[in-house]
């Protein structure tokens, strides 16, 4: 071959050989500069996740501290019923060290077997509720809610109710005496007033009107006192109830005929509605009188005269429900809600001359709910209201054991 020919080739392929070593080096310098993007990105997003691990983490110390401040304690427990996790304030009022609490079984740290069913109780139902005092040296009182999470444990919430049960004592107690020496002088009192309203006659008119209103405001006082006594026991729970079955249409007609003078003075008929066959009730008759009573006397007062008051007893599949149903003006929306508050009632400019203590409905709340029933208010202000309670239908192993 022709030597300038051979030289023309070996030129071309130096040629080639720089150009592809050029092509090569731009594609590894294109390769080094993505890979230097990418490692760049990744090394952001450590540190983005960097970030919000380290303020999630902070938001839980907050969180941690927060509850600590405010006195609640907080234990977590697994499924097999061992503490995993407690705070300081949990430690405190389980007298424990929180690095001991861990690994504990409930009955360990606690030290009291109805804390163990509430748990139980919460991982059966999904949530549960209790008190009780933790044996130790300062013997706290703790109110205890427990909750059941997704993955199924157990979460507590502690909160030291001690304070607050040893003021509601106070009260109960200094109710109590107050009551009880009331109850002798307003006793003499009132039979003083029904001693001169016998003599009303031989008097001057004025003189009768005055013994009438000392004997009205008497009778208003000593029904004061009554009802704050039975609210009293009721709320401490030193009245036992004297569990019987229950008839509750003979009830209503039997709390009918007791107020029958009372509603014929206010010119109110009184109507009981019952169907043919309605189951008996596990209660305490005597309270389950009251608390209608105090209902059915409610109804008639705020009735006007001409009205009708129906008192409807009924049944369903799981419970016996008592209705008393008015015409009176009805309760603001508003105030529905605090009606069973004792001591509560409403509106003055409504309630002006009708009298009544603001005990009876709250009395009626307790006796109901002493009964595992539940009692509710619906009204309309112009038209009327309707006040009902519900109890839990007698059961056959209940009706076997009568009074017991």
């Amino acid at each position: 071959m022709d030597p300038v020919a051979l030289l023309a080739i070996g030129a071309l392929g130096a040629a080639a050989i720089v150009l592809a070593v050029g092509l090569q080096r731009r594609g590894v310098a294109r390769a080094t500069r993505a890979a230097a993007g990418v490692a760049s990105d990744a090394a952001e997003a450590l540190g983005r996740a960097a970030s919000a691990e380290e303020r999630a983490a902070a938001a839980v110390r907050d969180a941690g501290v927060l509850v600590d401040l405010v006195g609640i304690g907080v234990v977590r427990v697994a499924a097999d019923l061992t503490v995993v996790t407690a705070n300081e304030t949990a430690a405190r009022l389980l007298a424990r060290r929180m690095a001991g609490l861990p690994g504990r079984s409930v009955m360990e740290a606690f030290t009291d077997h109805r804390l163990e069913e509430i748990v139980r109780t919460a991982m059966r139902t999904g949530a549960a509720a209790g008190e009780l005092a933790i044996r130790t040296s300062d013997a706290p009182t703790l109110l205890v809610r427990a909750r059941r999470t997704p993955a199924g444990d157990v979460w507590l919430v502690l909160e030291d109710v001690t304070e607050l049960r040893r003021l509601q004592r106070i009260r109960t107690e200094f109710i109590d005496n107050i009551a009880h020496e009331l109850r002798t002088p307003l006793t003499t009192v009132s039979l003083l007033a029904e001693t001169l309203a016998l003599d009303a006659g031989r008097l001057p008119p004025r003189t009768a009107e005055r013994i009438a209103k000392i004997e009205v405001e008497t009778g208003h006082l000593v029904q004061m006192v009554n009802e704050l006594l039975d609210l009293s026991k009721i709320e401490s729970g030193s009245t036992a109830l004297v569990l019987d079955d229950v008839d509750l249409a003979r009830l209503a007609q039997a709390t009918v005929e007791r107020l029958g003078l009372f509603a014929e003075r206010q010119g109110v008929r009184l109507v009981v509605e019952a169907g043919a066959t309605i189951p008996r009730v596990r209660g305490d008759a005597e309270r389950l009188g009251q608390a209608l009573l105090n209902l059915l006397h409610n109804a008639v007062k705020f009735s006007p005269a001409g009205a009708q008051v129906v008192v409807q007893v009924a049944a369903s599949e799981h419970e016996a429900v008592v209705m008393v149903r008015d015409h009176g003006p009805g309760i603001p929306r508003a105030a529905l809600p605090r009606v069973f508050e004792r001591f509560y009632k409403g509106d003055r400019a409504r309630t002006r001359g009708v009298g009544g203590t603001g005990l009876g409905l709250s009395i009626a709340r307790h006796v109901v709910e002493a009964h595992g029933g539940r009692i509710w208010v619906e009204s309309e202000e112009g038209i009327g209201s309707t006040f009902a309670f519900a109890l839990p239908l007698t059961g056959p192993d209940l009706a076997a054991t009568p009074g017991a």
